[in-house]
């Protein structure tokens, strides 16, 4: 009897191609206009990301599995890929004046940014190793060169080297990990993975485990795999440090939830002892190496540090609630640190961009709204109520309190004290020193991205009921 070929369902992964096809059509666009710079692109690609988040939105909310089941679409992947769409938009927003200003407005850009985006979805709904593999790794190379686009700039191009050698390194060792997965458990399908892998595992499993952490780890710039992190932050041009830190650091978390949540969901004692230690290290390195740091750009790359931390609490609770804290923490750090990054995008003087903290000197008095809305930015990061980062940390918090992980939510509550200092001390150089020059005006896209950032961040307590049933909705299709 002949085999029947079927076709694989293409309509769960219309979002990424739309993606890919516009990719394509944006380098034949860009190789017809040349250097030429021109805001063409970056609007072609804004309207690619809307059209690829309005097909997000059509998905259905109950599980399909395409791609012969390694491809996967469900409520989880649904809401972290419209929080990737929407980081990856405020990225290319806040790049485009600046881009302009400094003479790198090349016609790539915009189409790195695309297939960057697309790799982070397909690794959002990979359900396999090797989709997962394949994902990162569009999502990896793309970063690499986004890191290093201003090639004209020392710091740019060592940021590049820097992430190039490191991300290669982790993507061997999660490579490695999951060849040893598929070793022992002779899949690699998370499914078949964790119908494998119950109670007692093998210590060849548990290694292998153990390298996939470590390079999950890596992508979402956790201890101990984060030392390229501030380099990369203060060497990249500073709107492409505002993608890194908002649009990879959701996909990177919906990976870390999807493999742990999905491919060991019977084996929690095993790796819920790695994610609680990775937790606990990036806590408190956020919180005491930034510090001492007087670059914006590197304080905030140790604040992204830290913050993965807290979302971690949310997995390592390995419950419903938890995942669903996870959900809610990312939705709100990508608000604060869009909101961030447009207030150090607007501290330029001609074609002088500052990038220090007592830059801000005397700013409430100068800007006194630009202070305002960094000061709830700031306010909001330290988890101070009744703003949104209040509530993020609350999430996280009693969803570990609820699954017996008291010790790790003390914890939390005492790095974040420690950490609202450096948070804080922005806000006193803001309101308290001596004012400096005037900064010019901002461009009409950051202004967007501030406002709407700030507007979520102060009101998000008065009407918290949509996003937290969104990543309620979210939690719930992974169990």
């Amino acid at each position: 009897m002949n085999p029947v070929l079927t076709i694989p369902a293409f309509g769960p992964v219309l979002p990424e191609i739309i993606l890919a096809a516009g990719a394509l059509v944006l380098v034949l666009f860009g190789a017809l206009r040349g250097e030429r710079p021109g805001e063409s692109m970056n609007v072609i690609a804004l309207a690619l990301l809307a059209v690829a988040f309005v097909a997000v939105l059509m998905l259905p909310d109950e599980p399909v599995e395409t791609m012969y089941g390694s491809f996967i679409v469900d409520g989880f992947a649904k809401f972290m890929k419209a929080l990737t769409l929407v980081a990856s938009a405020g990225g290319v927003i806040l790049s485009m004046d600046y881009m302009r200003r400094e003479g790198i407005s090349r016609f790539e850009y915009p189409i790195l940014i695309v297939l960057s985006t697309l790799g982070m979805m397909m690794v959002i709904s990979a359900n396999d190793l090797i989709a997962l593999y394949l994902g990162l790794e569009l999502l990896s190379l793309s970063s690499y060169v986004i890191a290093a686009f201003d090639r004209d700039n020392v710091r740019s191009t060592e940021a590049g080297l820097k992430y190039f050698v490191l991300g290669s390194l982790s993507s061997g060792m999660l490579l490695y990990g999951a060849s040893l997965v598929y070793g022992f458990t002779g899949s690699v399908s998370f499914p078949a993975i964790a119908g494998i892998l119950q109670g007692q595992v093998g210590i060849g499993a548990i290694i292998g485990i153990v390298f996939v952490s470590a390079g999950i780890a890596f992508k979402i710039s956790a201890v101990p795999f984060h030392m390229w992190t501030p380099d990369v932050y203060e060497g990249s041009p500073t709107p492409v440090t505002a993608f890194f830190a908002a649009a990879p650091k959701m996909a990177g978390m919906a990976m870390a939830t999807r493999v742990f949540i999905d491919a060991f969901p019977n084996i929690v004692g095993q790796w819920q002892q790695i994610i609680v230690f990775i937790s606990i290290a990036s806590m408190a390195l956020g919180s005491f190496a930034a510090i001492g740091q007087r670059n914006i750009k590197r304080l905030m790359a140790y604040s992204s540090i830290g913050n993965v931390g807290y979302a971690l609490i949310g997995l390592a609770a390995g419950t419903v609630e938890g995942i669903q804290g996870v959900g809610v923490y990312m939705a709100i750090y990508l608000a604060m640190t869009l909101g961030a990054f447009a207030v150090i995008l607007g501290l330029r003087r001609g074609n002088v961009m500052f990038e220090n903290v007592d830059d801000l000197s005397g700013l409430a008095r100068t800007h006194p709204v630009m202070a305002f809305c960094l000061a709830m930015m700031m306010f909001s990061l330290a988890g101070i109520p009744p703003l949104a980062g209040f509530f993020a940390k609350f999430a996280v918090f009693n969803a570990a309190i609820n699954a017996n992980l008291v010790a790790l939510a003390i914890i939390g509550v005492v790095t974040s004290v420690i950490g609202a200092y450096y948070y804080l001390r922005i806000v006193k150089v803001m309101y308290f020193d001596e004012p400096g020059a005037a900064y010019d005006s901002m461009p009409a896209g950051v202004k967007l991205v501030l406002g709407l950032s700030s507007v979520f961040v102060v009101l998000f307590g008065i009407v918290p009921a949509p996003l937290v049933a969104a990543a309620g909705a979210a939690a719930r299709s992974l169990f």
